[in-house]
């Protein structure tokens, strides 16, 4: 019974909440025409991005997911505050999406290469051999 209970415990869904998008009563508060920069960030914080080409969109970004055991995780949620400015750094536009309006933002899962190259298990292991730092003689 309790290998059972152990394996049905493993089993259980992991929920997990990555970026933030203010609720629709703060959105709400935002006015067009009104609001600039330094007033968007003082309600909703700095920005999960930035457009890419210019600084007049920021977007707000907001993924819940879940996981079974080992299985790959899925996205269940996903909102998007689009929030964009004009020339002269008021707010022009306020634009919402969610996960059916489009594809899914996943801003973090590359690697980051490193410089240097892949040493196999062997040169790992044995690679330090005969190899000795006198430095404190």
């Amino acid at each position: 019974m309790l290998a059972l209970a152990a394996f049905l415990g493993a089993c259980a869904t992991t929920v997990d909440h990555r970026g933030y998008v203010p609720d629709q009563e703060t959105i709400e508060r935002l006015r067009a025409g009104v609001d600039n920069r330094e007033s968007v960030t003082r309600m909703f914080g700095s920005p999960s991005s930035v457009a890419t080409f210019d600084d007049r969109t920021w977007y707000y970004v907001s993924k819940r997911t879940e996981r079974v055991a080992f299985f790959n995780e899925k996205v269940v949620d996903q909102r998007v505050l689009a929030v964009l400015f004009d020339e002269t750094g008021l707010v022009s536009e306020i634009r919402q999406y969610a996960l059916e309006d489009g594809r899914i933002i996943d801003p973090v899962t590359r690697e980051t290469p490193t410089l240097g190259r892949e040493l196999n298990i062997i040169e790992q292991l044995f690679g330090n051999i005969g190899r000795f730092n006198n430095a404190g003689n």
